[in-house]
């Protein structure tokens, strides 16, 4: 629990629309379990159906 932020309870699969989904609730502060600072490095990462696989590193 609080390890990674997920979207699914609310949104249902939004397949590759998740990653700046969560992006964004994160830095709006509409996930406050959650939080990102400059400098902070984050990895994206996310499995689909279809086996379509989604990972990179971001600095904030």
């Amino acid at each position: 629990e609080n390890i990674m932020p997920m979207s699914i309870h609310k949104f249902g699969n939004s397949s590759v629309a998740t990653i700046p989904t969560l992006y964004d609730l994160v830095k709006r502060g509409e996930m406050p379990e959650h939080q990102l600072s400059k400098g902070d490095i984050v990895m994206f990462a996310s499995v689909g159906a279809g086996m379509n696989i989604n990972a990179f590193c971001y600095r904030v």
